[in-house]
């Protein structure tokens, strides 16, 4: 949808075509992360409710903080039967000890499961979780105790694989400084802690959030700027060989193609995408959201979006196709600005912004920010009250970390998906809803605004 100038124009028609089928929750951080060393604690919580259906009692078990890794961690025994002193196979926690024993997460044959979990056992398990396990067994006596000098400990506690493994946990940022100066091995592990070691863990395994920053981080613009010069048209040739026979079709009108790997992983009920094809707009958007005193994570989303472009409309430019019924499929370099929102009200308020400086009205309509459109794409993976439904008809395949996302009416997506499976009976078709802004849906729906 780049280069959105008038409704008059033919470009506009062609590229907005790509489309058409195309706490009470508190504050999670209070400061950007330029100023803020560790996630609040209620984020993680926040994270592990979300996207594993994970949460710890006040005082947890062993047993609980084992069931909670291997969920995390999606493992599951493979081998022969663990032959455990104190827990049999019929027991509801063998699976998950059985899983972390054949990992060597878990040491055994004793694994104490109903007793409370201590600090130490905690933080044993979360570094071997996060694979940091050798790393602890490199460490001397002498680095032992060096690393430990921030910990209230007796004296003496500075050999075996608990201290190595303690002393990797702190280096490593594993077990975040501010729970150092009270930290005693045999004490037992509050529930903050806990969820912090499990948000640490998935954060050394990668399958936490990732961003660039903050929007009012200072350096934000640099790094989105070398995130946008980074970025180029997709070629994903299988999955587009697809799309683009749907295309010539005419079962859609156009796709978005993208990198499951820049996927931010934010918190759906505090998350909003935003997408666009102009980085002046996108810079000016930042701007224009810290001046309203917005600020969240920014996550950059690399897209190519690919539409049919009619040979009367004019040049189809450098990035067109011929298909055999003569028109054209081009493809246009874009992006999805990811944001989580401090808390809920804040995500509600981005579309009062948007709406009053980056939504085009009129054909020369002042005061707006560089490169609005007519109709402003943005969406929610959760409901709010003044978004529309609609589907994505999400295409994966198990080959590939591109993806393909043809949006449609909802009631136009089953015959998408039976005129994709006719193509390809064997093709991953998804389809989910999500809530957008009103002008998109109305575009949909045949409305100019």
């Amino acid at each position: 949808m780049s280069m959105i100038k008038s409704m008059n124009s033919k470009w506009v028609v062609a590229l907005l075509a790509a489309f058409t089928l195309l706490f009470a929750q508190s504050t999670l951080y209070a400061a950007p992360a330029s100023q803020q060393a560790e996630p609040a604690v209620t984020e993680y919580e926040l994270f592990l409710k979300e996207k594993y259906e994970v949460s710890l009692p006040g005082q947890a078990t062993k047993g609980d903080f084992i069931e909670a890794v291997a969920e995390l961690l999606g493992a599951e025994a493979t081998g022969d039967e663990a032959a455990f002193t104190d827990l049999a196979a019929d027991e509801p926690l063998y699976a998950a000890a059985a899983a972390l024993y054949e990992q060597g997460i878990l040491k055994g044959p004793s694994i104490k499961g109903d007793q409370p979990l201590t600090n130490a056992v905690a933080v044993s398990i979360a570094v071997r979780a996060a694979d940091l396990e050798e790393l602890a067994y490199t460490y001397p006596e002498v680095k032992v105790e060096a690393a430990l000098k921030s910990l209230p400990l007796a004296s003496g506690f500075t050999k075996g694989h608990v201290a190595q493994e303690l002393a990797a946990a702190i280096d490593t940022g594993l077990l975040p400084a501010a729970y150092h100066a009270s930290f005693q091995p045999g004490a037992a592990a509050s529930e903050e802690l806990a969820h912090t070691l499990l948000g640490k863990v998935l954060e050394t395994k990668g399958q936490y959030k990732q961003y660039l920053g903050y929007l009012s981080d200072a350096d934000i613009l640099s790094k989105l700027n070398h995130a946008y010069a980074s970025s180029d048209i997709i070629d994903e040739p299988k999955l587009q060989k697809l799309v683009n026979t749907a295309l010539e079709q005419e079962l859609i009108t156009g796709y978005n193609l993208k990198d499951s790997r820049f996927e931010a992983n934010f918190i759906d009920s505090l998350s909003l995408t935003y997408g666009h094809s102009d980085l002046t707009h996108a810079i000016q958007l930042i701007g224009l959201l810290r001046s309203e005193g917005l600020d969240a994570k920014l996550q950059f989303e690399p897209k190519t979006s690919a539409f049919v472009f009619h040979p009367d409309w004019g040049d189809p430019g450098e990035n067109a196709v011929l298909i055999d019924n003569g028109n054209y499929i081009v493809y246009s370099k874009e992006y999805d600005l990811e944001f989580e929102f401090r808390n809920a009200q804040d995500k509600e308020k981005f579309e009062t912004v948007i709406m009053a400086y980056a939504k085009k009205d009129e054909a020369d309509e002042q005061g707006l920010i560089a490169g609005s459109w007519w109709q402003p794409l943005y969406f929610s993976d959760t409901e709010l009250d003044s978004y529309k439904l609609i589907t994505n008809n999400l295409i994966t395949s198990p080959d590939s970390h591109y993806e393909v996302h043809p949006f449609s009416l909802n009631e136009n997506s089953e015959k998408v998906v039976e005129g994709f499976k006719a193509i390809d009976p064997e093709v991953n078709v998804t389809p989910y809803q999500f809530w957008v802004d009103v002008p998109f849906f109305n575009y949909l729906n045949g409305g100019s605004t």
